[in-house]
């Protein structure tokens, strides 16, 4: 070994770096900023820009949108102390700054969003002010999280099974949650050890021991539920969630 090597960790692995290496140069520059205490400033954002945090990871900023987070509430049942149900109102609140974290991989598999109402010391350096290649499709996928655009009941939207469908998705996984003609939610499953399917009403909370059981053939199930699968979209038209 030739030359001048300095001590370093890799995870808890100890490791001998060169200090000619790229390696000990991004840590040197790192640790430089770290003790200059530059922060990055709202002004000095740009769309699609790369910033780097103390943690020394590196994000993309995507832009200021509104906040939105989920309120959940339990509402009891008219003179019932025990059977009740949540029910989740939207909060907005308000503008943040929405980043995303800058991943190794092309297709950005692990999106990771970071929202900030101010920056405060978050950010320690510019790493590029280049807009990033992909950030169309990034923005497309941050369009499709709930926290930029809240589910929307209104739009949900209810599609019926055939019945082959039907059929092959009770097989698959020896059952189903699905959506009746009624948009009551049930769960079919399959007899175990027997010739036949079941269903029963699915109920929330402290009512879901009360179910009735209905055992027939798939068809009379069929014919009896007429099942269906719910598409949920967001406020802002996109799919959130593919029932099928």
């Amino acid at each position: 070994m030739e030359g001048f090597f300095i001590y370093a960790w890799d995870g808890k692995d100890l490791l001998l770096l060169p200090i000619d290496s790229p390696d000990y140069k991004e840590i040197t520059q790192y640790n430089k900023i770290l003790h200059e205490k530059y922060y990055v400033k709202v002004k000095e954002l740009i769309l699609g820009g790369t910033y780097k945090t103390k943690a020394n990871e590196e994000y993309i900023y995507m832009g200021r949108f509104d906040y939105h987070d989920i309120k959940s509430e339990r509402i009891y049942k008219e003179n019932s102390r025990y059977s009740y149900e949540y029910v989740y109102t939207d909060i907005n609140k308000g503008k943040y700054h929405y980043f995303v974290l800058k991943e190794d991989d092309r297709d950005n598999k692990n999106f990771s969003i970071l929202t900030l109402k101010s920056l405060g010391e978050k950010f320690i350096d510019v790493v590029s002010t280049e807009c990033i290649e992909n950030y169309a499709d990034l923005f497309d996928k941050l369009e499709r999280n709930t926290h930029y655009s809240p589910i929307d009941k209104s739009k949900d939207e209810y599609i019926n099974y055939t019945l082959k469908e039907f059929l092959e998705k009770v097989n698959k996984d020896w059952g189903l949650h699905c959506y009746g003609s009624d948009k009551k939610e049930y769960y079919i499953g399959k007899v175990y050890n027997k010739l036949g399917y079941y269903f029963y009403e699915n109920r929330s909370n402290n009512d879901y021991y009360k179910y009735k059981r209905i055992e027939g053939t798939i068809q009379e199930l069929y014919d009896q539920i007429q099942p269906m699968y719910k598409n949920e979209y967001l406020a802002n038209g996109k799919l959130y969630s593919e029932g099928k």
